[in-house]
């Protein structure tokens, strides 16, 4: 089953340093059919204009996935970590038993990014925040993971779940293919392009929730850049 949510149907805010699209409910914007998909909770499509951005806050017993698209973004937080994430590279923050943070768009230009929550499969860990550079050129095969819980002896950054977040570019015409298996779902983004999902189309910054499919094949219908998130739903 795949439920598609295009783009001008998520939920929206915008200030003067901020304009973010919510895919799940998240602060003002409450719907009870987008309360997330298992152990997924947030997954928010932010544009953050030049010298700004989310000045120090604090989370706890969060898994937080942030995906650059455009731009870059500049951490930093109460362990002392320090770092700037730049376009199609990503960074992980365990919030565990308590962190505070910032994250700043320093550019002259606009930085966009996906910022992903996942639970935890249990609360106390230590926090900690990692980052992990990527590859630009466009995927074969099957959409490589970014960061994950799945496969801990891979080079991306561990989630405290069994989840994975995959990513990639895909050229005009090509076909990548995700295992996704029983028992399990997935929710995709097209963060550029347009493609098809088992057939199914799926637009620019348009969604997919997919249930009940145990292989999934992506098409790129034009030059795409797909984000999939890979969660039990037990």
């Amino acid at each position: 089953m795949i439920e598609v949510t295009n783009f001008d149907e998520l939920g929206t805010f915008e200030n003067d340093w901020l304009d973010a699209h919510y895919h799940f409910s998240f602060a003002h914007y409450y719907d009870t059919r987008k309360m997330g998909l298992g152990p997924l909770r947030v997954w928010n499509d932010d544009k953050i204009r030049p010298h700004s951005g989310f000045d120090a806050h604090p989370h706890r017993d969060m898994e937080i996935i942030t995906y650059v698209r455009k731009g870059a973004i500049s951490h930093r937080d109460s362990l002392g970590n320090e770092g700037r994430t730049e376009a199609g590279d990503v960074q992980v923050m365990h919030a565990g038993t308590g962190i505070v943070h910032s994250e700043m768009n320093l550019e002259d230009e606009e930085t966009v990014l996906f910022q992903i929550w996942i639970t935890p499969d249990k609360a106390g860990y230590a926090p900690g925040w990692e980052m992990r550079t990527f590859p630009k050129t466009a995927v074969t095969g099957a959409l490589p993971a970014l960061a994950s819980g799945r496969d801990i002896h891979s080079d991306v950054p561990v989630l405290h779940q069994d989840a994975a977040v995959h990513g990639g570019r895909v050229d005009e015409g090509e076909t990548v293919t995700h295992e996704l298996g029983a028992g399990r779902a997935a929710y995709l983004v097209v963060s550029e392009g347009a493609v098809e999902v088992n057939g199914t189309f799926v637009d620019t910054r348009g969604s997919a929730s997919i249930r009940q499919e145990e292989t999934l094949s992506i098409k790129a219908l034009e030059d795409s850049e797909v984000v999939l998130v890979d969660v039990p739903l037990s």
